[in-house]
Parts: C-alpha cells; sequence; structure tokens
C-alpha cells in the first residue's frame, strides 16, 4: 500500500504496473480540493503523449497497480 500525502499529490511521478498503450510513466498534472482541503478531482498524464485522464486519487495506494516515482 503506497502512503499519500495529497498535498504533495501536484506533480509527483507515478509508474503503472501494467502499462497501458505502451506508457507507464506518468505524472498528476492537476488537483482540486474543496473548502475542506479534500482531494476531489485529480488528473493523471502520461509523459510520452500528455493526454490528462481523471481518476480516482485512492487508486494510486494500491501498489498492485502504481508504484511512486518512475521505475
Amino acid at each position: 500500500m503506497n502512503k499519500i500525502n495529497p498535498k504533495k499529490l501536484l506533480n509527483s511521478k507515478w509508474t503503472a504496473v501494467t502499462p497501458v498503450n505502451k506508457e507507464k510513466h506518468f505524472i498528476i498534472s492537476d488537483l482540486e480540493f474543496d473548502e475542506e482541503g479534500i482531494v476531489v478531482a485529480c488528473c493523471i498524464e502520461p509523459v510520452m503523449s500528455k493526454r490528462p485522464t481523471p481518476i480516482n486519487w485512492l487508486d494510486l495506494k494500491d501498489d498492485n497497480r502504481w508504484l511512486q516515482g518512475w521505475k
């Protein structure tokens, strides 16, 4: 289980355990917080194609799908 601090999530780097479309390195490009500081929206984009995709940021905690940093 990856430990994630939502305040440090923006611009963090991630590696997909199972690459999709030959893309495995990603960066968190956009975050939205509510008034209480809770993440309400998160976008991740592959380094190669730069196509932003909405993602549930809690999915990043699953180390069977995501690894912190670029491996």
